[in-house]
């Protein structure tokens, strides 16, 4: 049963920003308006300060989706807006507030509108969240979070282990689990030979791909250190390296210097439009996630949409989404576990046995089976 027409509001980032989670909210709005519903998202006039961004820049050149209302509200950083935000939310009295929450420098100005609109007893806030505790941990991040916590009404929690976090902020929550859903609007499916045209690749290759934000706790070091193994040395692959530094490259390039790796490794390191997406997956045979810690990732979900066989390390909520040696492997976050599996890959030629297991698991991950959460979540409270 999914949201029947109720007036909905989604607070958080949108077009113009970029990233997975506003990729979400997008597609969240366009399944929620198809099902029927009144939706706007409130996004952010400023998201973070730019002295507190680790890229180039916050914004996307992409085009938005068509037919989604994205309103600039909201200020990070101004309580005085924060204020009036919520007060504007009070009066127009939508019936559900989805509030995304990923990071606890959001919860000052997230809470406070949540609170705020809360105070016109008829709409209900529920929080869709990524992390509950973050990554990469900061002074003050459990107090922050407690605040965000006690402003909303329910908990929508897409992996296991965000779940059971939940309770560790809140006595009783009240809260639901679905799946993070599959990508499926970054283009259609290319065969290899297309996508390695386009990439101006070499076919005679296997190529890897680690794909997205690049930051510390994703691993890619790992990796690296994976690829100067003597066993892949001795075949075909290389790795695709596509998505921006978001830590310090130099340390990367050093492991690539230390091993002999430049032949190895291909660097785009630069931000990967959408419409750029399906070429870099179509051109791999085996998408690979490193992570040190995590949730979970919209990575793993672009690699569902276009069958891809993936390799996760066992961290967070990733091995809840791959079944380990049916659609692709769950290992160690260690060099010489990922290594052997890549090497398993390759040898025992499993690219066409896990991609047809990628096709029936991904049958798991529908919109339809998240907006029926929301909506059960909702007429609980």
């Amino acid at each position: 049963m999914a949201l029947n027409k109720k007036k909905i509001i989604i607070i958080g980032p949108a077009h113009p920003y970029r990233g997975g989670i506003a990729a979400l909210n997008e597609r969240l709005a366009s399944q929620l308006i198809q099902e029927g519903n009144d939706v706007t998202i409130y996004n952010f006039t400023v998201q973070y300060p730019s002295i507190l961004f680790p890229g180039k820049t916050q914004y996307t050149d992409s085009d938005p989706i068509s037919g989604l209302d994205i309103q600039r509200k909201i200020n990070s950083v101004n309580p005085l807006n924060w204020l009036a935000v919520g007060n504007e939310l009070k009066k127009q009295k939508p019936d559900l507030i989805i509030v995304r929450y990923w990071l606890p420098f959001m919860a000052p100005a997230l809470g406070t509108i949540c609170r705020k609109a809360r105070k016109n007893n008829h709409t209900k806030v529920v929080a869709l969240v990524d992390n509950i505790i973050p990554h990469e941990k900061r002074l003050g991040d459990v107090s922050l979070t407690k605040y965000f916590t006690h402003s909303v009404d329910g908990f929508i929690a897409m992996s296991d282990v965000v779940f059971d976090d939940i309770s560790k902020f809140i006595d009783e929550p009240k809260k639901r689990f679905s799946p993070h859903p599959i990508y499926d609007h970054y283009g259609e499916i290319l065969d290899r030979e297309e996508a390695l045209k386009a990439l101006q690749l070499d076919p005679s290759y296997n190529y890897l791909l680690f794909f997205g934000f690049i930051r510390d706790y994703k691993g890619l070091d790992l990796l690296l250190q994976a690829m100067a193994n003597p066993r892949l040395r001795k075949r075909n692959i290389k790795l695709i390296v596509a998505g921006e530094f978001y830590s310090d490259p130099k340390y990367y390039h050093d492991i690539i210097e230390k091993f002999g790796l430049k032949d190895d490794v291909i660097l785009h390191t630069e931000y990967i439009p959408n419409e750029a997406i399906n070429q870099y997956f179509g051109a791999a045979d085996l998408v690979v996630q490193p992570y040190k810690t995590a949730t979970q990732s919209g990575v793993t979900q672009i690699g569902y949409h276009f069958n891809k066989a993936m390799l996760v390390t066992d961290v967070g909520g990733l091995a809840e989404i791959i079944a380990h040696q049916k659609s692709g492997y769950v290992v160690q976050p260690d060099e010489l576990a990922i290594s052997n599996a890549i090497v398993d890959f390759f040898n025992n030629e499993r690219k066409a046995d896990f991609e047809e297991e990628v096709i029936e698991q991904k049958k798991k991950f529908s919109w339809e089976r998240m907006t029926s959460t929301i909506d059960e979540l909702f007429n609980s409270l």
